[in-house]
């Protein structure tokens, strides 16, 4: 090593004169500490000031790119925002359903699954969108065929959040299929059938939340609070739906910073 280089970075393990066989070998293995330190300053001596990396562009995968925003909540429109009185008690409700789930989880783990409910894998992600929402809003297809006046086509409607499902889910699949549908309503619009399955999917997450799960629901009010600022004529369901993810996320799973003022 260089003088000059060695005063920036400083021999951890010096090493002095000492005696070595005659027969030194350092491409052997080495039989004494003194062999062995000697080697090591050999190779070290051996590597390149610098190094560059060998990259091959066609492996590289795509949309790397990640935006992390660390912006709350946008304020409720005039009128939308709910009261703390609402909010207390939709996080009263709210525990009391996760209560029940968790105290009755192994009794509807243990019920069977009509024979069309076929759950997705974890990872397939196109495939528990279709099942959530149903291949009619997942296509955006707005005609019903006239078979469903038969009866309801699940297929087609989605299959809602039922017990016998979600007990169904362990937390790795929980987070992946909350993780699919923020990603959905990121680009699309807030319905019925996406607002049981978010609601169902924060009942299942056990805290303390792991980290992925925490960046999931705080992009969740994010976004409600997004599309609440859009809603125009001021359609009460859906601003109540919209509150209540917020009011979940900030007041139940602690993201205060996200809150809505009381009105």
């Amino acid at each position: 090593m260089e003088p000059a280089v060695e005063e920036l970075m400083p021999r951890l393990l010096p090493v002095g004169d000492c005696d070595l066989a005659e027969d030194f070998d350092p491409t052997v293995p080495p039989r004494t500490p003194q062999e062995y330190l000697r080697r090591v300053q050999i190779e070290a001596a051996r590597c390149p000031d610098v190094v560059v990396a060998q990259i091959d562009p066609k492996k590289l995968r795509k949309k790397q790119t990640v935006n992390i925003s660390i912006s709350g909540c946008q304020p409720a429109p005039e009128g939308y925002s709910p009261t703390l009185k609402w909010q207390q008690q939709q996080v009263a409700n709210f525990s009391a359903v996760r209560q029940s789930l968790n105290k009755h989880r192994n009794h509807w783990r243990s019920q069977h699954l009509d024979s069309n409910v076929t759950m997705p894998k974890s990872e397939d992600e196109e495939g528990w969108k279709k099942f959530c929402l149903g291949e009619r809003l997942y296509s955006e297809i707005d005609t019903l065929s006239d078979n469903e006046n038969l009866g309801i086509d699940y297929i087609k409607m989605g299959f809602p959040p039922l017990l016998s499902i979600v007990s169904r889910m362990n937390q790795a699949t929980v987070t992946s299929v909350l993780e699919y549908l923020i990603n959905w309503f990121g680009e699309k619009k807030f319905t019925p059938e996406l607002g049981r399955w978010l609601y169902a999917l924060l009942a299942c997450l056990e805290k303390p939340l792991l980290p992925e799960a925490h960046s999931l629901i705080r992009q969740l009010a994010r976004r409600c609070s997004e599309v609440r600022v859009l809603e125009e004529n001021k359609n009460e369901e859906q601003v109540s739906a919209l509150n209540l993810m917020i009011c979940l996320v900030s007041r139940y799973f602690d993201q205060r910073d996200l809150a809505d003022e009381p009105s």
